[in-house]
């Protein structure tokens, strides 16, 4: 094994990608702490235990798993708002909250691609609030955070699970075939999810209501077509919930960067409401990826409405990139040198230059030679007698 190589799925951040990164993650603070949200960050490392048991967690086989030494099962973060929901249920006393983060996650699974083992985030949670409202201020400020990321030409491409746990409670399928069939679709397997229709019975005109699913996207057009492929109380009552959700969005200025989708492949069991990505054309996956998940802190033992976003960094770095807009590589804008017996003036110099607002580099070689290959336009050489500026 090449001690040159890392795992599959992970990769080091070199100081070109890491200003960019930094500078993403100074702009979001902003926008987090200027919306109201306040910061939190969850243990990187959990008990086993505390997922096993719960309905809406990770399957076990995309979990980073390994022993303490009192051999307790342990695992790396598997999901931030798993961990965001654990601290809600047990931690937090007041009934409602607004917390940012920036953190890493784990996923076994790699896909290659743009996938990642370990996926670089930044995200909100809106906890203990509910209702059309709630969630168009959620959509527009998850637009609002992709722009002030530095991207160009965002879209939220939005649904709602209810819409396709209707038409396929219609089948009269259990919440795990219905899992199967969403899992099939989301993998454009067409054939298996017809399959596991007909085995549970589907009558035709179900069937054909799945079919045009991948078919309804795009803008309030689309809602007429979708009511009249069902008629599932549960799929109706999603498309009056979105209709509302859009009527919020284009008053508050955003009809144009939402679109909406039925066909949307998101877990059903996970998320209990709208769901929600954030789309640029350069990156072939969402740069965003969120929704309401009202009954993911029950397992923890308190029911806690919510909804919130997570942002994935390294794929936002990617659209930067591919948009023109990574920051340019940044020399300094002053170099110093000293001769032996000056070091005091040196690093005087530097402390004032950097108070005017300088980025400043001091050379740890003595004589003005130490300057010759700097970038900095201005240079200054700091002897016993003075400062001189080269």
């Amino acid at each position: 094994m090449s001690l040159k190589k890392l795992p599959t799925g992970v990769q080091d951040i070199l100081p070109r990608e890491c200003r960019a990164l930094n500078g993403v993650r100074e702009r979001l603070t902003r926008a987090f702490e200027a919306h109201g949200y306040e910061p939190v960050l969850s243990a990187a490392v959990e008990y086993y235990d505390t997922y096993a048991g719960i309905r809406n967690a990770l399957p076990q086989e995309r979990m980073f798993k390994f022993t303490d030494s009192d051999g307790r099962l342990l695992v790396l973060r598997p999901d931030a708002t798993l961990s965001i929901s654990r601290i809600a249920a047990t931690k937090l006393a007041a009934p409602k909250a607004r917390l940012y983060y920036f953190l890493d996650k784990w996923d076994a699974q790699n896909a290659g691609g743009v996938k990642s083992r370990e996926i670089i985030q930044a995200g909100v949670e809106r906890l203990g609030e509910e209702g059309a409202f709630s969630d168009a201020q959620t959509i527009a400020f998850a637009i609002d955070c992709m722009r002030e990321a530095g991207l160009s030409d965002c879209i939220a491409d939005v649904g709602h699970v209810g819409y396709m746990k209707g038409v396929l409670e219609e089948c009269g399928l259990s919440d795990a075939q219905a899992e199967e069939v969403r899992a099939c679709l989301n993998a454009k397997d067409g054939l298996n999810a017809e399959r596991l229709l007909r085995s549970a019975g589907a009558r035709e005109e179900t069937l054909a209501a799945v079919r045009a699913l991948p078919t309804l996207f795009g803008g309030a057009e689309v809602f007429g077509r979708a009511e009249k492929l069902t008629q599932s109380a549960r799929a109706q009552a999603a498309i009056a919930h979105l209709k509302q959700v859009h009527r919020i969005l284009a008053d508050m200025g955003y009809e144009q960067s939402v679109c909406f989708d039925f066909g949307t492949g998101k877990s059903l069991s996970y998320y209990s409401g709208i769901v929600f990505s954030g789309l640029v054309k350069e990156v072939g996956a969402p740069v965003l990826s969120g929704g309401r998940y009202d009954s993911l802190a029950d397992d923890f033992g308190k029911h806690i409405p919510a909804v919130g976003f997570a942002i994935g960094l390294k794929r936002v770095l990617m659209a930067l990139e591919r948009q023109g807009k990574f920051p340019a590589e940044r020399t300094p804008d002053a170099a110093v040198a000293c001769e032996e017996g000056a070091e005091g003036a040196a690093d005087a110099l530097c402390r004032r230059l950097i108070a005017s607002g300088k980025r400043v580099t001091l050379a740890a070689e003595y004589g003005e030679g130490a300057l010759s290959d700097s970038a900095a336009p201005e240079k200054y050489y700091v002897a016993k007698e003075g400062v001189r500026r080269i």
